[in-house]
């Protein structure tokens, strides 16, 4: 039913109130809503938040926006995590309708006399419910003022409509025909299910050697992989992800490049879990056990790393589960069991999950294998094609995981159509792989950003990761180290969370075939032993660029968020100009798209998005190149990819 004061289409609400919105420790969030009412008396609008302890907090004011008419947002910051509910309280305000009346009334001479009698009785009463002495002060003398006769008319005017009454009024105002809309859930998840830099290998690949008799590739081993650590943890990467670690099928096993003729010493693909050695709850036995397992995750957490681990619900043929559960899989015609397809790719090794005939035995069973990794130490869990399962498998299975174990994040593999990606974030994921892999031109970029940052950022938030072991794009095939330097650094600079596959800072860009977007030589389908510090050494790596990235982000609060994110202009289609802001930290980044040379353009920046008057001029850092200049609404700039693509600025204080 409409209140007396109409709160209508209000957001964020997700699936009618029934799942929350997404919602971060410390990050800003806004709600808004339609408010209006009859007639021409004004109204107010605040937001109320509910802790997860049923705490009320203060209300924060919600202003009325330009655009789109009647539309009020305010801007609200959970502090801890776990369920919180907002509400939405509009009332009509008999100080503002006032204000406008006597504003009108008074310089005109009209009803001189009985507007300052109806003013003194409204402060009379917001008197009445002060109780802090400063404030108490300035309405007594408001109230001195509307009833000082003696004084001309003009000067009691000026004194009701100061800054500090106008403060103590908006402080404290008076709600008649308050209605309430709500209370509406939020989910607040803990910094990591925001903010973070991600870093992919293979551990088998990680110190991997060569037998110098044989000639036969020996993989890597947790111990070994652990001393890789230090380089990742030397980058700024503070998540860590391992593609699945378990026992690899032998049966249809494929062989370097996808073939279907593997030698007798090709690895397989990780993601064909499951033989003899075990399943999705075992570890592949050369990379050893899981007290190895355990000391890897330690050494990575002193380090400041997280791990997270591939959840990929499928299996070999030769996994337990096609024997003990043959239910669970989709049993063809002829008998046979039907292997993943995604024409024109097959996976003859890999077996898709059936949820049709045996939901109830999948879901104790996924549930089982999660909880075990989790006793292990990890708390988050990248899940491989999540599409291709239930939509209410997962709310099931994330709402199960949150109860007992809040702390734990899922990340989305879902590279599909943005109603399932929405989908899976609206029912728990707490990040997703995004596309901005293939956004490349300026205008297709600044369209995703604003989509991913103030259109879908309640259902789901992203991860951007510029390349992973299946997506070899086409810019990096192409573009040359300028275009490893350019995505990495709008990737870095514009999502709070983006991620790296290993090879990436050695500008590996070869694929299979041309028009194809899989690696040759793909680490999915064999061991890849690569020259870390040979590269760092002889200056063939991009790591330093890399870290100096992720140092800029941990030093600036603006770039750990994603609500904050401003699209600025540029007289060149190939330049990206941006801003985020977190309160007095500004962060420009002005990017040249095209890796192939140098642009000259003017800039042109929306300077209330600064924090900033529009004919203010003020000096900009460098955060890469360490330069300083004076900026203000229109700046010129040069950028050449083979020297340096961006301009990552901040504003000097002054």
């Amino acid at each position: 039913m409409v209140g007396r004061i109409p709160v209508m289409d209000v957001h964020p609400v997700v699936d009618l109130g029934r799942l929350p919105s997404k919602a971060t420790v410390g990050e800003p969030f806004p709600v808004s809503a339609t408010i209006f009412r009859e007639g021409h008396d004004r109204l107010g609008a605040e937001v109320v938040l509910t802790s997860p302890t049923g705490v009320r907090q203060p209300p924060v004011r919600m202003e009325k926006l330009a655009d789109p008419v009647d539309r009020h947002r305010a801007w609200v910051t959970p502090d801890q995590p776990g369920a919180w509910t907002f509400e939405v309280q509009a009332w009509s305000d008999p100080v503002a309708t006032w204000q406008h009346a006597a504003g009108v009334k008074i310089p005109a001479g009209i009803d001189v006399e009985l507007m300052f009698t109806e003013g003194r009785l409204l402060l009379e009463r917001v008197r009445a419910e002060v109780s802090d002495q400063a404030d108490a002060a300035v309405i007594d003398g408001a109230i001195a003022a509307a009833s000082d006769t003696a004084r001309p008319a003009e000067a009691r005017l000026a004194q009701l409509e100061a800054d500090d009454v106008t403060a103590v009024l908006l402080a404290h105002p008076l709600r008649e025909l308050l209605t309430v809309a709500g209370p509406y859930p939020a989910y607040a998840d803990r910094q990591r299910a925001l903010f973070g830099s991600w870093y992919e290998f293979f551990p088998r690949s990680e110190g991997a050697t060569v037998d110098p008799k044989t000639g036969a590739v020996v993989s890597g081993t947790f111990a070994t992989a652990a001393e890789r650590l230090e380089g990742v943890a030397a980058m700024g990467f503070d998540v860590l992800y391992l593609p699945p670690i378990h026992p690899i099928g032998e049966v249809n096993r494929k062989g370097p490049n996808n073939t279907l003729t593997p030698g007798p010493d090709d690895p397989g693909s990780p993601w064909a879990i499951g033989s003899k050695d075990g399943g999705h709850d075992a570890i592949h036995p050369d990379l050893g056990t899981f007290a190895d397992f355990d000391a890897f995750v330690a050494r990575a957490g002193e380090l400041g790393i997280e791990v997270a681990l591939d959840l990929a619900l499928q299996a070999a043929p030769d996994h337990p589960w096609v024997t003990t559960n043959p239910e669970w899989f989709t049993t063809r015609a002829d008998g046979t069991i039907a292997y993943a397809e995604n024409p024109p790719k097959k996976y003859q090794d890999i077996y898709p999950i059936n949820f049709d005939n045996d939901p109830n035995g999948i879901c104790r069973e996924v549930l089982r294998v999660v909880k075990l990794w989790m006793k292990h130490g990890v708390r988050i869990f990248r899940v491989d094609n999540p599409h291709t399962k239930p939509l209410a498998f997962w709310e099931w299975l994330l709402r199960e995981v949150r109860r007992t174990d809040p702390d734990v994040v899922f990340l989305s593999e879902a590279f599909t159509k943005p109603p399932m990606m929405h989908g899976l974030g609206s029912v728990g994921y707490h990040q997703s792989y995004t596309y901005f892999t293939w956004r490349v031109a300026r205008w297709e970029i600044e369209e995703y950003l604003r989509e991913v940052s103030s259109e879908s950022d309640h259902v789901m938030r992203p991860n951007f990761f510029v390349n992973t072991p299946d997506i070899l794009p086409e810019h990096l095939q192409y573009g040359g180290p300028p275009m490893f330097k350019i995505r990495a650094a709008l990737a870095a600079t514009s999502s709070p969370s983006w991620g790296v596959y290993a090879g990436y800072e050695l500008y590996e860009h070869v694929a299979v075939r041309p028009g194809s977007e899989e690696y040759l030589d793909s680490e999915k389908y064999q061991i890849r032993i690569r020259d870390w510090e040979g590269a760092e050494a002889e200056g063939r790596s991009l790591a330093p660029y890399l870290t100096r990235l992720n140092e800029i982000r941990r030093a600036h609060p603006a770039l750990q968020q994603l609500r904050n994110l401003t699209i600025h202009a540029a007289d060149d289609e190939n330049v990206l100009v941006f801003s985020k802001k977190a309160d007095d930290d500004v962060v420009i980044v002005v990017l040249n798209l095209d890796p192939h040379g140098a642009r000259e353009t003017t800039v042109h920046l929306d300077m209330p998005a600064l924090g900033l008057d529009w004919t203010d001029s003020f000096v900009v850092h460098d955060e890469i190149t360490g330069a300083d200049w004076t900026w203000a609404e229109h700046d010129y700039v040069r950028l050449d990819p083979h020297d340096e693509p961006a301009h990552v600025l901040t504003i000097r204080k002054a």
